[in-house]
């Protein structure tokens, strides 16, 4: 008789998960869902736009455990879809780093957003713009913050009636009170967030099914 052994199965080189649930008060993971679906709808017309949120992002080849894991991130020019799918984001396959980073700052993350990641992002990874927002108005002041790589360096991006413009999404991002929304400024308008747009489906439905009452019958 063969006895089976079980093999563990081998775990991969560069990381993909810590094995942690998402971490972060409801406030911040509410943030990040209300980032990620709003990008990934305004950009799902363009094919060489790459949104993700909280995954793994490895700058240094063979080396595992250079990798940072942004909160949202942008990346223009490489493929919105590959097969297999990404499980994590490799810097040197890929042909480039992010060119958009938010980071949802709190009591644990806000040394490291302001200091180490910072440094990451402007010295190793050139990201052109890189946003910092505090939902709970604690730790930055103002709670959203955004700085643009100039020259190598971060500047800090002008308000523009109050909100911070991204160059690089082609919209404003305005605190509205422990949420951070995307303001459309050709259409004058914030982008939707996912309740909001499950409320004008249900609203359109409720027109249709009005409209087709008032209609007599064939």
């Amino acid at each position: 008789m063969i006895q089976r052994t079980n093999i563990p199965r081998q775990r991969p080189f560069y990381i993909e998960s810590d094995g942690k649930p998402m971490g972060g008060t409801p406030q911040h993971i509410e943030n990040m869902i209300y980032l990620l679906e709003p990008l990934n709808a305004w950009f799902a017309d363009d094919p060489e736009v790459f949104v993700a949120a909280n995954m793994f992002l490895h700058y240094e080849r063979g080396n595992r455990n250079r990798h940072v894991s942004p909160d949202v991130f942008v990346v223009r020019g490489v493929p919105k879809e590959v097969r297999p799918k990404r499980r994590n984001y490799r810097v040197w396959e890929e042909g480039k780093g992010p060119d958009f980073v938010v980071e949802l700052t709190s009591e644990t993350t806000r040394e490291e957003d302001r200091t180490t990641k910072r440094a990451i992002y402007q010295d190793v990874l050139g990201v052109s713009e890189y946003f910092l927002f505090d939902p709970f108005e604690e730790y930055l002041h103002p709670p959203l913050q955004g700085c643009r790589l100039t020259s190598g360096t971060y500047r800090p991006i002008r308000p523009v009636k109050g909100r911070l413009p991204s160059r690089v999404l082609g919209v404003h991002l305005e605190a509205d009170g422990d949420l951070l929304r995307l303001y459309d400024p050709a259409a004058g308008r914030w982008l939707a967030t996912p309740q909001e747009q499950q409320a004008e489906i249900a609203r359109l439905r409720r027109e249709l099914d009005e409209l087709r009452r008032r209609l007599p019958p064939s």
